[in-house]
């Protein structure tokens, strides 16, 4: 069986090669693409920080919250041509509020704030992969 720990250095090489395999993936994607995957990893953030809201680890709770936030505020929102209309300036509103809440969760100490989060999420993820479905990659 394979030990994926690296003993010299501590480094766990399937980690490792995740990250490695995750980059590959953002370098050659789509702006579409893109923004699936920043959507999908503010889900993960979200998801894993319930399980620590659960498990009461407020370090790793309060770390994947600020990830979800900083994908949000720093990926998502800047994406967005607000002079596109009123769909885009609803989806940054959206993203504020998502945003807001979350802050709202960690600072409050409350996990139902992530459950609004959670079905702004799906809805968005949800509606974004079936508008890009069929859209010819560039």
């Amino acid at each position: 069986m394979m030990n994926t720990t690296n003993v010299a250095n501590g480094q766990n090489p399937v980690k490792a090669y995740a990250k490695v395999g995750l980059e590959t993936q953002v370098l050659t994607a789509s702006p579409e693409e893109l923004i699936t995957i920043m959507l999908e990893a503010t889900q993960s953030c979200v998801m894993k920080a319930r399980l620590y809201f659960q498990n009461g680890d407020i370090a790793k709770r309060g770390e994947n919250i600020s990830k979800a936030i900083s994908i949000i505020d720093s990926g998502l929102i800047p994406g967005i041509d607000e002079s596109a209309g009123e769909v885009a300036r609803n989806m940054i509103l959206s993203f504020r509020l998502m945003s807001q809440q979350l802050l709202l969760a960690s600072v409050n100490q409350q996990e139902s704030h992530l459950d609004v989060v959670e079905k702004m999420l799906d809805d968005i993820t949800g509606a974004w992969k079936t508008a890009t479905a069929n859209k010819p990659r560039k």
